[in-house]
Order: structure tokens, then sequence, then C-alpha cells
């Protein structure tokens, strides 16, 4: 394909608003509203859970800012996708991690469509039917939904709508996010201001934000809080670097990677202040539960992880008044967050193919057609699908890794010569964000794949962790990552090489 084969691949965000709504629109996904209160809670102490907002804070600066910074300046700097832009730092040699990044994230898509279909299936729910008033109403109705041909139904059309919001490129893409992400965060401050004055809400306030100091001599907490900052806000999965191709040379890299990470993580810490809110006031003050008992409804998680979101908020909604309105408007914005993660995923895979010489309409198309298929046993099956998450959720460890281990082998302090201090209108990372790519973010991922696979040995699968075929094992992950791996490093001098290089990639 010539250069001008595709314009798609030369549009840029044209403002810096747009930028910024479609990072955060990658940043900003389900995680934040539905499993941010729930890691919280797990991690809360007699107190509170203060002790874990605090490392989970300290994560944002050591991990997923500098991650983000380097994805931006990859990006911006290579105008390719994860594929190219890895080989073009690291090496033509390491072409194979940037085609594992590429795979995890498609990976995760193939089963996010699946949970963005729940959300819409939900929306409509909230909209056309009355809202359950016990746990058994609300698990019957998540029971005939899973029973039924729906699943798959919402899976595609989730697919169907984000493949037409990307289909014209970067462009089409800022529009969307231009109207999506303020209307989210409207319907957050909304839900706020609700929840905040229920009665009892301050409860829930208030245990969210008192530290158990004591908590912080525990391991488990800090490896929490990395892992819920590391898949909160998507470092290292090679979205932002895939939406930094598009970024105008003028715009600063480290004050938006500043702006993405703590937005981010702001719109987390108002979910959860919703969610604390809504809970404590209902369960509490109208239900009469003991604090033990509102914090173990915060803590399960249900089939599939959605215990919380689709089995308990429909019936907190029920009890209170103007329920209905608000349940819509909760939904709405889940669905919100899920679609625009989703449009970047796909976005990222469609890049890959474009990068490869394939035209971006034909890219598209097959990256919708194969993410509707690979997910179609997540949409029907939720074992296989707890497997898929934790699998592909766990190797983010492993691309956050790889990200950092490119931009090493490149020489971070040539990159942020290059890219990072060139602006004199930008803030300089200074020389913490060389040693985050060296040392942070290689010795965390080690760490957290390290605790993560001991897990599976002794909590999840302790009998038989060394069973492929089942969800939490060691060996399922090891299969999984060792056939993907193999086959990258088998075919690392085939993957794409820059089939639509631009004249000055500088610009």
């Amino acid at each position: 394909m010539s250069d001008h084969a595709d314009r798609s691949i030369h549009q840029r965000f044209s403002t810096r608003w747009g930028l910024l709504f479609s990072v955060l629109g990658v940043a900003v996904g389900t995680g934040n509203i539905w499993r941010f209160p729930r890691i919280a809670a797990q991690n809360g102490g007699e107190h509170g859970a203060g002790a874990f907002l605090v490392s989970w804070v300290l994560f944002l600066f050591l991990w997923s800012i500098p991650l983000i910074v380097a994805e931006y300046a990859i990006g911006r700097r290579s105008r390719r996708g994860p594929v190219e832009a890895l080989a073009a730092i690291g090496g033509r040699n390491l072409t194979w991690t940037g085609g594992f990044v590429a795979f995890v994230s498609a990976a995760i898509t193939f089963y996010y469509a699946v949970v963005v279909g729940w959300c819409l299936y939900y929306l409509s729910q909230m909209v056309t039917a009355p809202l359950p008033l016990s746990t058994e109403a609300a698990f019957s109705t998540w029971n005939r939904f899973q029973a039924s041909a729906w699943p798959s139904f919402f899976h595609a059309l989730a697919l169907v709508l984000c493949a037409f919001a990307i289909w014209k490129g970067i462009r089409s893409i800022e529009r969307l996010n231009r109207w999506m992400i303020p209307t989210l965060l409207a319907i957050v401050l909304i839900s706020l201001v609700r929840a905040l004055t229920l009665p009892g809400s301050w409860a829930g306030v208030a245990y969210l934000f008192t530290p158990d100091w004591e908590q912080l001599l525990q391991p488990r907490i800090w490896l929490e809080a990395l892992t819920q900052n590391a898949w909160d806000t998507g470092a290292g999965w090679g979205l932002f670097l895939t939406y930094a191709a598009y970024m105008q040379r003028q715009q600063p890299i480290v004050r938006n990677a500043l702006l993405t990470g703590i937005g981010n993580n702001l719109v987390s810490l108002l979910a959860a202040l919703i969610v604390f809110g809504t809970v404590f006031s209902v369960l509490q003050t109208e239900m009469s539960l003991s604090r033990q008992e509102t914090l173990e409804v915060l803590r399960s998680s249900g089939p599939a992880s959605t215990g919380l979101t689709l089995i308990w908020m429909p019936q907190l909604f029920a009890r209170m008044s103007l329920g209905t309105p608000l349940s819509i408007l909760f939904f709405l914005g889940l669905t919100l967050a899920g679609f625009s993660s989703l449009m970047a995923m796909l976005e990222l895979q469609a890049r890959v193919l474009v990068d490869a010489g394939l035209a971006r309409s034909r890219a598209v198309l097959l990256v919708a057609v194969v993410s509707y298929l690979l997910g179609i046993p997540s949409a029907l099956s939720l074992s296989f699908f707890a497997n898929q998450d934790f699998v592909w959720g766990v190797a983010l460890m492993i691309s956050g890794a790889l990200v950092a281990f490119a931009v090493t082998r490149y020489g971070c302090e040539r990159l942020r010569g290059e890219e990072l201090t060139a602006d004199s209108g930008d803030l300089s990372p200074g020389r913490w964000w060389d040693a985050s790519m060296r040392y942070v973010v290689p010795v965390g991922a080690s760490v957290l794949l390290l605790w993560w696979l001991s897990l599976s040995a002794t909590v999840y699968a302790p009998d038989e962790w060394y069973n492929p075929l089942l969800p939490y094992s060691v060996m399922t992950c090891l299969v999984q990552w060792g056939a993907v791996l193999t086959v990258l490093w088998l075919l690392n001098r085939r993957l794409p090489r820059g089939a639509t290089h631009e004249t000055n990639p500088r610009h």
C-alpha cells in the first residue's frame, strides 16, 4: 500500500482537548466503576480503606504515569502501532515484543466486548423492566440472560457499534469521545451528588478514606494497589501508544500523561464514593445490616465479578427515590466507559494491520469479525471468560515490562532528550522517569507475576496447578503465554516491517 493509499494513517487529533478526551476514554473503563470500589473494599482494614488508597496513589506516579509517558513518546516518535513502534526503538530482533503487547490487548478485546454487551443489556433492562427488589430476583435476571442467546447478540452489537465508530479513523474517534467522555463525567457527578445526599452515606465515605496504617506493612496491600493501578489506567497495554501515533508534534507529552493518569484515578475515586455511599446508606440505614455485612456485599464479586455492578446496584437503586432514572444514568455511564475503551482496543488492532499494508476498511472489518468469533466462547461460558480474564489480565504485567525494556534498550536518556525535554512548554520528567523504566516497572512486573502465579498454585488451584484446563492454574497461563510467545518468536522476521512509512514521521 502506498503512503497515500489510506489517508487515515496521516490524520492527527485536531486539538489537545480532543486528544485528552480520547485518552481518558482509554483509561476510564468498566474497571474504574465496578472493579475499583470492590478492590478497595477487599483491601480495607477494620477502620477503613485509606491505607490502600495511599499505596494506590503512590503507584500511579511510580508505575502508571511513567509507562503512559513512555507510550506517548514511542507512539508520537514512530507514528506506528505497537508492533512497528517497539521494533523501531528496540531493534528488529525485538519485533516480537510489540507483537506480544498487541496480542495481549487483542485477547482482552475478545472478552471485554462481551462485558460491554452485558452493560448494553442491563442498560436496556433499566429502561424497560422494573428494578429487582431482592437478591433472588437479581440473580434470576442474570441467570436468564446467561442461559439465552442474548449474550452473543449484545456481544456482536457492541463490536458492530465500535467498528462503525472507528471506521474513518482518529477523526471519528475524536468526535465521539468529545461528547461521550463529558457525558460520562456528568453522569458520574450527578450520581455522586445523589449518593452523598442519601441518609447514612457519609459513613461509607468515612470508611473509604480512614487509614489503618499498620496495613502498609502487609505486602498484599502494595501488590493489590499496583495491580489495580496497572489495570485501572491501561498503562502498558499499547493503547496510549496507538493514540499517540495521531498526536500533534507540539502537544506536550508529560503534561498530557499527568492529566491522563490523575484524571483516571479521580474517576475511580468518584465511582468509589458513589458505590460506598450508596451501599452504606441502603444496607446500614435502611436494611439495618452491620458494617461487616455491608462490607461483605462490597467485597463479594458473584459470577464473573458481576456481583456488585449487576446483582446489587439495581437492588440498591430500587430502594431509593428517583432510583429508576438514576439506574439508567449509572448503566449508561458504565456502557459509555466500556465503549470508549473498546474503541481504543479495536483501533490498536486495526492500526497493526494497516501498518502491515492492509486497507483500513478491510482492517477494521477483519478485526471486528475475528473479535466476535474469538469472543463467542467467553459469551457462552463464564468459566472460559474467567480463564481469559485471568490469563491475559496477568499478562498485562509482562506487556508493561516489555515496553520498559524497549525504552531501556533504546536508551532512557536518549528518548527523554529527543521526545520529553525538546518541548520548552512541557514539564521535564527528570531522572525519576529513567529509574522507573530501568528498575521500578521491571521489578514490579516480576514481583507481581510471581505473586499471581503463586496465588494460583496455593489458593486458586492448589491441587491441580499443573492442569492447563483449569481456569486459574499456573499451567493455563504458562501454556497460553508460551504458545503465543513461541509463534511470535518464530515469526519475528516476518512481522510487519513498516509498510506505511510516512515521509517525515517526526511531524
